[in-house]
């Protein structure tokens, strides 16, 4: 039996019943990543040792409980590198924390560590989650297990081609303009972002803080709602946490679909869209069609503005959330300089690559004297009419359907050197950071042997509808695509 192709609750059913132990099961996840990841170059730390000791301690712990073990104990799971966990660095894939280690877990880490999962590693990311490939890392470039020679996806793309490559059963990623579902749909998992509020973002390194929101990547969307209600629920200790009970999502995504309506957004697709990709997503909805899921056309106007509109509010956060990095209070610091104003340049000019400084070079210039009104102010009121768009479709139907993105996953290179071309990669996944709301991304077909991504998005907190429908869609279909690399076979 392949142990790293399993699902969560496939994992869990085997370990219930005493048919494998999570010693065995983080092994087998170790000896894969051994094997794969010098090609995928998902991680960029790789925590065996800590690993093989929570392995362990779950296997103990579920001789004492019994039938009582949490739903993820000893699932082997990679995280984001931009989320801290104790004891073990994390970088941000950037020079400027690269031997940053934090002294306190984030409060999703203190959720999974109470459900008694084993982690395996941090996952690579475009530095400080600004990119839309993961070409954007300090360190070295993610490729995409279903062609090494195109990208994952980013800026979550270590995250979800670990779960691609089976080098984790789960992961978690934050999304802040389509960084969980872009990735997800370029690798072929499931992936989503809850509403903004529904997962703490303590201990998230911010990027920009209106808009980021941690979420996971899975195998299937039953894992899905598992790993959401391990990590969802209000929290103290970060003052935008919702005080919103947890569902028991596992059972609300089986309702029956019949009678839901879903909208199909005209400026969703057409123009800029990849026709196969299109094909894909129209014969998805057509299956939920026969699922007795009705389908309207509907509009949301101020779609064409949302790039713009999340270009000026994201760096001006930005700027204003990397100020902190100045090389006296932490993080990279350059010795060499004779004066303090030399110190913050040389520091912040070595610490950040190029991606980082243009956004904060944006941002700055979004919100300098003068210019405040004109962009910044602006990009504001705009957002209000964005999530308008939504608040209006959802009067008249329960969840937006469409593309996750416009293509399937791009060689590596190939928009490196237009940033425009590569902010464009979010172009269907950053209205729904700008409106606060949930959108999930789980596979619906290949194109060119690559696989399409199926969004849905829904109303604020209404995490439920958005998984029945992926579930039933699910079922229907059958879908579930594993790349070649996955089952440890040489490419």
């Amino acid at each position: 039996m392949n142990l790293t192709a399993l699902t969560v609750h496939e994992a869990q059913d085997l370990l219930s019943r005493g048919e494998t132990t999570s010693v065995e099961l983080t092994e087998a996840v170790l000896s894969q990543i051994e094997a794969v990841d010098e090609r995928v170059q998902a991680f960029v730390t790789v925590t065996a040792d800590r690993a093989r000791a929570q392995a362990m301690s779950a296997d103990e712990r579920r001789a004492q409980v019994g039938a009582g073990a949490p739903p993820l104990l000893g699932i082997p799971t990679a995280i984001k590198d931009v989320m801290s966990t104790k004891g073990v660095r994390t970088t941000c894939s950037s020079r400027m924390l690269e031997n940053y280690i934090p002294p306190y877990d984030a409060t999703v880490m203190k959720k999974l560590n109470a459900q008694g999962i084993v982690l395996v590693g941090k996952t690579n990311m475009d530095e400080f989650a600004m990119g839309s490939s993961t070409e954007h890392s300090a360190f070295f470039t993610t490729r995409n297990p279903w062609d090494t020679d195109r990208v994952p996806g980013g800026s979550s793309g270590g995250s979800a081609a670990a779960v691609a490559a089976d080098e984790a059963i789960f992961s978690l990623g934050s999304d802040t303009g389509g960084s969980i579902r872009q990735p997800a749909a370029l690798c072929g998992v499931v992936g989503m972002k809850p509403t903004y509020g529904r997962v703490s973002r303590y201990g998230l390194v911010a990027f920009a803080s209106s808009l980021d929101q941690i979420g996971p990547f899975t195998k299937d969307v039953t894992d899905c709602a598992m790993v959401l209600e391990a990590i969802c629920g209000h929290d103290p200790r970060d003052a935008t946490s919702a005080p919103q009970t947890v569902p028991n999502w596992r059972e609300e995504m089986k309702q029956d679909v019949s009678g839901l309506r879903i909208g199909v957004p005209r400026e969703y697709f057409g123009a800029g869209t990849d026709p196969a990709v299109e094909q894909s997503v129209r014969q998805a909805i057509d299956q939920l069609v026969g699922l007795g899921v009705a389908v309207e056309d509907v509009s949301l106007p101020h779609t064409d503005h949302a790039l713009a509109t999340y270009y000026i509010i994201a760096p001006a956060e930005a700027s204003a959330n990397l100020a902190r990095y100045d090389g006296i209070k932490y993080g990279y610091s350059d010795q060499e300089a004779e004066t303090m104003w030399e110190a913050y340049s040389r520091t912040r000019g070595r610490g950040f690559g190029s991606e980082v400084k243009r956004r904060i070079l944006v941002g700055t210039h979004a919100l300098s004297s003068g210019y405040y009104d004109a962009y910044y102010l602006k990009a504001q009121k705009v957002r209000t009419l964005i999530a308008a768009d939504f608040q209006q479709a959802f009067e008249r139907v329960d969840a937006i359907v469409c593309p996750t993105s416009a293509t399937v996953a791009f060689k590596i290179g190939e928009r490196v050197d237009d940033p425009i071309s590569m902010y464009l990669s979010d172009l269907y996944t950053l209205p729904c950071n700008v409106a606060g709301l949930p959108g999930i991304s789980q596979p619906c077909g290949l194109v060119q042997g690559l696989p399409v991504g199926l969004q849905f998005i829904g109303k604020p907190f209404d995490e439920s509808t958005l998984l029945r429908l992926a579930y039933a869609y699910e079922q229907a279909s059958g879908n579930r695509y594993k790349p070649a690399l996955s089952q440890g076979a040489p490419q």
